[in-house]
């Protein structure tokens, strides 16, 4: 079969991570691949950072759970049962995808750019999840702070890790 069609088959969200850190080429080949993603007008209107900090991401995580306490479903509910539940799955790196806001299709341009780099990391044997609640977080009273201490650029909106 293609090796294309096979990880995109076998490609799955993974929520249990080793804790050893990616390796440099891995993540430039990851990140590279959503330059290449498709986008409107080649407007390549995202912007990607990666969090490597473990207390940012523990702080983070903390930030998303507060966000999703009071939310009326069952699964959400039963995670936050587990006091040692993280939203980010204590991943070793997490990338944010911002969308430049005056792009009209950031938020479609910014998906394909994660799905390619969700496909590159599956083809590199390394799992990987859609985190959409990102963008909660960062439009929460704390957001501001996340941001600047992320260097997300002015005009961003944060949208999926």
């Amino acid at each position: 079969m293609n090796q294309v069609l096979e990880t995109i088959k076998s490609r799955r969200s993974v929520r249990l991570f080793k804790p050893e850190p990616l390796k440099e080429a891995d993540l430039a080949a990851i990140l590279e691949a959503g330059c290449y993603a498709p986008s409107a007008m080649n407007g390549q209107s995202w912007h990607f950072t990666v969090v490597l900090k473990k207390e940012l991401l523990a702080k983070m995580s903390a930030q998303v759970r507060e966000l999703i306490k009071d939310i009326d479903s069952p699964r959400i509910q039963e995670r936050l049962k587990d006091p040692n539940w993280q939203a980010f799955y204590l991943a070793p790196a997490l990338i944010v995808v911002s969308g430049r806001k005056d792009a009209g299709f950031h938020p479609t341009d910014c998906a394909a750019a994660t799905q390619n780099m969700l496909l590159a990391a599956a083809s590199l044997g390394i799992g990987s999840c859609w985190i959409g609640i990102i963008a909660q977080m960062f439009e929460s009273p704390q957001g501001a702070s996340f941001a600047k201490e992320l260097n997300i650029p002015e005009g961003y909106k944060p949208l999926y890790s």
